[in-house]
C-alpha cells in the first residue's frame, strides 16, 4: 500500500511541484491539497492521510497551530506531520516538536531527501534536518512552552531500566544500530525497546520520545557556548 500524503502550503505552484514529485513514486501518493492550516485540519479529519506535509507560515491558521490541533486529536493518532518550511530556525523546530510534529525539513532540501523524509516519518522514525541540530533544539525542549510546565520525571516510572537507557540514547540522536553497538544488543531488540517506551508513554513516534526525554530530565543538553 502507498503512503498517503496531504499537502498544506499556501503557494499553489509549490503544491503542484510537490504533487508531481511525490506522485512519481509508486509507494507515495498525494490525496489532497490545502492552502491553509484550517483546511489542512478539515481535510485530515475527513481523509485520514498517513502524513501531512505542512508549511509553517500560511494565512489564517498557521502550520504550527494546525499541527497542534491535529496531534491533540486522538482519532488522528495514525497521522504524522512533517514540517517543510523556509523558516528553519531553532525556535520553529522546538515549537514544531512540542506541537507533535514527527519531522522538520527546510524547503531547500533535495527531491531525494524529501522523499526519503516522507518514508522515514511514515515508518515512525523522527526526522530533523542537519540545520536543526541537537545542540540547538535541546535548549528549547528543556524549557517549558509558555503556559505549561516541564513533564514530571514520574512519567517514566513504568519504563524498565533498559527502556530508559535506549530512550536516552535515542534522544541524544543515536540511530538504532549505534544504540545496539553501545549496549551490546541487536538492532531488532533496540527497536522493540523503543516501541515499548512509545507505547507506555503514549508517544506517537520517536520524535515525541525525544521531547519527553528532555522535558522529564532523562537527558540534559550541554548549555550552548
Amino acid at each position: 500500500m502507498s503512503i498517503r500524503v496531504l499537502l498544506a502550503d499556501d503557494q499553489a505552484l509549490l503544491r503542484a511541484t510537490f504533487r508531481m514529485l511525490i506522485d512519481s513514486c509508486p509507494d507515495l501518493e498525494v490525496i489532497a491539497e490545502a492552502s491553509d492550516g484550517a483546511e489542512a485540519v478539515e481535510l485530515t479529519r475527513e481523509l485520514r492521510p498517513d502524513i501531512v506535509l505542512m508549511d509553517i507560515r500560511m494565512p489564517g491558521t498557521d502550520g504550527l497551530t494546525a499541527t497542534s490541533e491535529l496531534c491533540a486529536d486522538p482519532e488522528l493518532s495514525a497521522t504524522r506531520v512533517l514540517i517543510l518550511t523556509t523558516f528553519e530556525t531553532e525556535d520553529y523546530v522546538a515549537q514544531a516538536l512540542r506541537a507533535g510534529a514527527s519531522g522538520f525539513l527546510g524547503k531547500d532540501v533535495t527531491a531525494d531527501t524529501l522523499l526519503t523524509g516522507l518514508r522515514t516519518v511514515a515508518s515512525g522514525e523522527a526526522l530533523l534536518s542537519p540545520v536543526a541540530t541537537r545542540s540547538l533544539i535541546t535548549r528549547f525542549l528543556m524549557a517549558p512552552a509558555p503556559g505549561t510546565g516541564l513533564a514530571s520525571p514520574e512519567r517514566l516510572a513504568d519504563l524498565t531500566v533498559r527502556e530508559r537507557e535506549v530512550m536516552a540514547l535515542a534522544a541524544e540522536g543515536r540511530s538504532n544500530p549505534e544504540i545496539a553497538e553501545d549496549l551490546t544488543l541487536s538492532p531488532l531488540t533496540v527497536r522493540t525497546h523503543i516501541h515499548r517506551a512509545m507505547t507506555k508513554l503514549h508517544a506517537r513516534d520517536r520524535a515525541q520520545l525525544v521531547v519527553i526525554a528532555y522535558q522529564t530530565g532523562l537527558v540534559r543538553a550541554t548549555p550552548p557556548a
